[in-house]
């Protein structure tokens, strides 16, 4: 099974805000924390002062989205009892509760996604129209030596941003 998103609308006004963090570039090592623990070598310590990096991001705030997605059976990976019918009550029972297999992101980790089933009716996006240019598609992983990263045109249109049949780059 695979997720294919087919539009995205967009509920709340596009903002952004920048943020700046001081991140550790090196860390200790597994196998360094075992002989401290054992003994073996002395303490480790990080002189913070050469080991820090202070990194800046532009970060979108106040997101609220709707996405229309559907998953496509993948016939290579489908066991001999698997059909559509299963798989969407799975779906539908995890997203009534807000739950996933792993935490949907914006970016990063350190930005989640938190989701829950779209109860119907108008959908009430943003009357904006704009080029956002290019944005993450997906990732080409038919050679895992070299999983590429995929990339389509996003225009928004009345707050609804197409993604069915976009043309997608390398």
């Amino acid at each position: 099974m695979r997720w294919v998103i087919r539009r995205i609308y967009v509920l709340n006004p596009i903002e952004f805000t920048t943020i700046r963090r001081n991140e550790v570039k090196s860390k200790i090592l597994g196998g360094t924390a075992m002989r401290i623990a054992q003994g073996k070598e002395d303490e480790p310590y990080l002189v913070t002062t050469k080991q820090i990096v202070q990194r800046a991001s532009m970060v979108l705030t106040n997101v609220h989205y709707v996405i229309e997605a559907e998953f496509e059976m993948l016939p290579e990976k489908a066991a001999p009892g698997d059909n559509p019918g299963k798989f969407q009550d799975i779906v539908t029972r995890r997203m009534r509760k807000g739950q996933c297999f792993s935490t949907p992101y914006f970016g990063c980790r350190e930005f989640p996604a938190h989701f829950k089933q779209w109860e119907g009716g108008p959908i009430p996006t943003i009357d904006e129209t704009r080029d956002l240019g290019f944005m993450l598609y997906d990732f080409d992983y038919s050679d895992p030596q070299n999983i590429t990263p995929l990339y389509f045109r996003a225009k928004m249109e009345h707050g609804v941003i197409q993604v069915a049949g976009c043309e997608v780059f390398r």
